[in-house]
């Protein structure tokens, strides 16, 4: 049975949601906001964003400068489709399929650990933010761009259990993988998301961790809720 919520008690908020890849931050991120009424900032569509443009325009993602201004000049919208949901669109165009390919996913880690990009992401993310009423997620939300969150997530899973997340997602998207496969790429992520040198993916003293492993999204949903209404009935 839902939660109800107390509406007053949410205005003007910030919840940031990090973790690693598979924990079900997006899924859950992008639930509780439509339950909250909120805006879902999914800052790692961005970086996708950037690196899928990247790509498609031939530019190296080892070019520091070059993805730098790739990520000024790039216009990313967030759009709610009555049907569809969020949507993100690059330069006009919806992008919201091609950002979830392999060569985008890989690609959005590899451009997420230039300094030019970062700050540029930052910027706007924060800008989103800047009137409440939002759920972000991604590798530093929490540490970074929302320090001052008014209540910081950390999603954890156990490997296998996020492995085994990431291939159902490919298999409904109609393509083929395995868990060990999965189980590897995992791996290849956190090392990049967690030794980067810029804004690496860490778990903030002040997060709330709360383990996926054997949790529902919708029991996610509820876990997070009861922690929002707990936290802010005390400000």
């Amino acid at each position: 049975m839902a939660m109800s919520i107390n509406s007053s008690a949410f205005e003007g908020k910030i919840i940031a949601i990090d973790g690693p890849a598979g924990s079900g931050k997006s899924t859950t991120a992008k639930l509780l906001a439509r339950r909250l009424e909120y805006t879902f900032l999914d800052t790692g569509a961005m970086y996708r964003a950037v690196a899928l443009h990247a790509l498609q325009n031939g530019v190296s993602l080892d070019d520091a400068e070059a993805l730098a201004d790739v990520a000024a000049e790039v216009n990313i919208e967030f759009r709610n489709d009555e049907h569809k949901g969020q949507m993100i669109f690059l330069n006009g165009i919806d992008v919201t399929d091609a950002i979830r390919t392999p060569e985008a996913t890989h690609g959005s880690s590899a451009v997420a650990v230039h300094p030019g990009v970062r700050r540029e992401m930052v910027r706007r993310q924060r800008q989103m933010g800047e009137r409440g009423n939002i759920v972000a997620e991604g590798r530093d939300t929490t540490s970074v761009v929302f320090k001052d969150a008014d209540l910081k997530i950390y999603l954890k899973a156990d490997l296998k259990a996020r492995a085994e997340r990431r291939m159902l997602e490919i298999v409904n998207r109609g393509e083929t993988s395995s868990v060990e496969e999965q189980e590897k790429l995992l791996v290849g992520r956190d090392k990049n998301d967690t030794e980067r040198k810029e804004s690496p993916l860490t778990q903030v003293v002040d997060a709330v961790e709360v383990d996926t492993t054997n949790l529902t999204i919708e029991e996610q949903v509820e876990k997070i809720i009861q922690l929002a209404q707990d936290a802010f009935a005390e400000k």
